[in-house]
């Protein structure tokens, strides 16, 4: 390690269910080491351009280099492009005097994996889902400090430290919170309340399903909160936006940690970041997984709902009639839903990113 503060570079980048860990894992670290320098390492056209900085954290970038899975063009491109993006990589890490590379995957990482290797750099893995990605798969042949959110993760030397959050997430007590969150979300104090998200994307399966399902929910006395993405408001068939009693619908909220709080039950899809906060924090949920991909999201829920914590639902069969005899029983079932979430939370683990902190110098030998 170089005799100034210690230098930490942090890869990752593309979508929230990786700069998420990514911001929380440089929060820990400076908690631990006041003094440390950290810059983050992303793509010129990911989230981590927006949440980054606005994290108030300095970010590099370097040229993004997908894989391609069949033969093309681009795979005969892919040698030249990736001995570009690790010449990138290694001149940011010779910038920064790094001690330490912490990666969590996507296409940014597998560059400065290599250019660390060459370097000499301890490196430092965090996989978020399931199954882990192909950057992180390179990765980890090239380093003893690899961690997963999910016990169940197949990564060379793992070892299990849970989803690093944010601190507002992951210190969150959901009964002392309760009031305040509903209050700013417009929800009932009295009222059972169902809050259904499908991502800053929106679901539209499950927003079709639960427009669907809203005579059913206001007659038995449930509250809906409805997050619908980012336009994606659902409509009424004169071109209005939805309305019923007890119904609310936006397109976006920041701070999930309202939701967690506010939320006797919550509906949605099963990404990694959703599934590990929900058990953390102790909210019953139901899972819908996204039907496209490898199938990871269902994985992600398997922990939850092994243990009762969770219920989960294939995206074709949520349909109206599942809501109404699964969901409507569940919020009239204040015992039942007490016992989901202690179950949930008994598989949460709150402080992750305290352990990636604690790896992070593990690594550089502190």
């Amino acid at each position: 390690m170089n005799a100034e503060s210690l230098s930490v570079v942090l890869a990752g980048g593309g979508t929230a269910g990786h700069i998420s860990p990514l911001l929380a894992i440089a929060d820990a670290v400076r908690e631990v080491r006041p003094d440390v320098r950290l810059l983050a390492v992303g793509t010129p056209n990911g989230m981590e351009t927006r949440l980054v900085p606005a994290a108030g954290l300095e970010l590099a970038t370097i040229s993004r280099v997908p894989f391609p899975r069949k033969p093309s063009l681009d795979l005969v491109r892919l040698p030249g492009r990736l001995a570009a993006a690790v010449r990138q990589a290694g001149k940011i890490l010779d910038d920064a005097k790094a001690d330490v590379l912490v990666g969590v995957g996507g296409y940014v990482c597998t560059p400065l994996y290599l250019a660390a290797r060459r370097r000499k750099i301890p490196i430092v893995i965090h996989e978020a889902n399931t199954r882990a990605g192909l950057a992180n798969k390179v990765g980890a042949r090239f380093s003893r400090h690899v961690a997963v959110a999910f016990a169940g993760t197949k990564l060379r030397g793992a070892r299990h430290v849970g989803m690093p959050m944010r601190k507002e997430i992951s210190g969150l007590d959901r009964k002392s919170a309760r009031y305040a969150a509903r209050e700013l979300l417009g929800l009932d104090q009295d009222r059972p309340a169902l809050i259904v998200t499908g991502g800053s994307s929106g679901a539209q399966s499950i927003n079709r399903t639960i427009a669907e399902s809203l005579d059913a929910l206001s007659q038995a006395g449930i509250q809906t909160l409805h997050i619908t993405g980012r336009g994606k408001t659902v409509l009424d068939v004169d071109g209005k936006p939805l309305a019923a009693d007890g119904y609310r619908q936006v397109e976006y909220v920041d701070a999930m940690e309202n939701i967690y709080a506010a939320a006797d039950l919550l509906l949605g899809r099963a990404g990694a970041a959703t599934v590990c906060e929900t058990a953390a924090v102790g909210v019953p949920a139901v899972f819908v997984p996204l039907p496209i991909g490898n199938g990871e999201q269902a994985l992600n829920a398997a922990g939850p709902v092994a243990v009762g914590g969770a219920l989960i639902v294939e995206d074709s069969s949520f349909t109206p009639e599942w809501v109404s005899r699964e969901i409507i029983p569940l919020l009239s079932d204040p015992a039942r839903l007490a016992k989901m979430a202690a179950s949930s939370e008994a598989l949460g683990i709150r402080n992750a990113d305290r352990r990636m902190a604690d790896l992070v110098l593990e690594a550089v030998g502190q």
